[in-house]
């Protein structure tokens, strides 16, 4: 006998806002399948606000309140039981960020709460990693968005240390990460990781899942990095234009992959890790997971 749940997740981030909404079987003697039912993304740039000004604009506002209502009714049609809204990095940091989260509820229905860096690494960790782990590795999960980049280490499958820097795409765009900034991410992955013999890396975040995409690799190969240093010069020798034309990217992803690259790409030179592996999770993947175990 099969059941199925109808959850969704939403989360807002520093460069997009996500709704996903997810089937899950339950069959008796397996374990809970996690299927996407759908998917809808929408690109409200908070993070521009949040960052450069501190605070979020009345337009963007608005387009907010627009999205939820969008939202609310998609839920509302697909039937779903359970949901929970998270924001991240633009909204912890917009100083209105608490009154947009109260005329939402208002207008839109829907509650959302901010949660901190830790917070946000801890879901993004509580998705499917432990079947991606093998026992006997180390990886380094690095989660890039718009505000902020969480970075956690992992070794003989059980968590190691977790840490948010303040260092996202969006920031990178807008020159707003300075290298006090780069020297401590640098010491933080290079102290964490020195003690062990190899390290792999594990991106998530929209951008490396483009990046992965465009590379029209099987799901479970790595992407090496010889590869990320030769797309990172490649996209580097486009311009914004060339990028949304030739490569038929999103106007609001043709400018945030390359700093997205950059973040990988010392990653990977700073752990020594030769391979990144692109699972398809993220935040609201594992928002949908955290609900159903029960963790949050």
């Amino acid at each position: 006998m099969i059941k199925i749940k109808k959850y969704a997740a939403i989360d807002i981030g520093s460069n997009a806002m996500r709704l996903l909404i997810a089937n899950i079987v339950e069959q008796e003697g397996k374990e809970p399948q996690f299927n996407k039912s759908s998917l809808v993304r929408v690109p409200i740039r908070l993070g521009q606000d949040a960052f450069t000004v501190g605070e979020i604009s009345e337009e963007n506002i608005e387009r907010m309140c627009d999205a939820m209502k969008a939202f609310n009714l998609l839920m509302k049609v697909h039937k779903v039981e359970r949901y929970m809204a998270f924001a991240t990095s633009a909204m912890r940091e917009a100083y209105n960020g608490k009154e947009v989260v109260a005329l939402i509820k208002k207008k839109a229905d829907i509650k959302i709460e901010i949660i901190d860096g830790k917070k946000e690494a801890a879901l993004i960790a509580s998705t499917d990693l432990h079947h991606l782990l093998k026992t006997d590795q180390t990886y380094l999960f690095v989660d890039v968005g718009g505000g902020s980049t969480e970075f956690t280490l992992f070794s003989n499958g059980k968590m190691i240390i977790s840490r948010s820097f303040k260092a996202g795409t969006v920031r990178l765009l807008n020159d707003m990460v300075c290298d006090v900034v780069w020297d401590e991410i640098e010491k933080w992955i290079k102290t964490n990781t020195q003690e062990f013999d190899e390290v792999t890396l594990i991106g998530s975040g929209g951008n490396i899942n483009k990046l992965f995409k465009m590379s029209g690799k099987l799901q479970e190969k790595p992407l090496s990095y010889i590869y990320m240093n030769s797309q990172y010069a490649f996209l580097n020798s486009l311009s914004y234009e060339q990028r949304i034309s030739e490569l038929g990217l999103n106007p609001d992803r043709a400018d945030v992959i390359i700093p997205a690259t950059r973040i990988y790409l010392n990653a990977m030179k700073w752990s020594g890790a030769r391979n990144i592996y692109v699972p398809k999770i993220g935040l609201s993947d594992g928002i949908v997971k955290a609900m159903y175990y029960g963790k949050i």
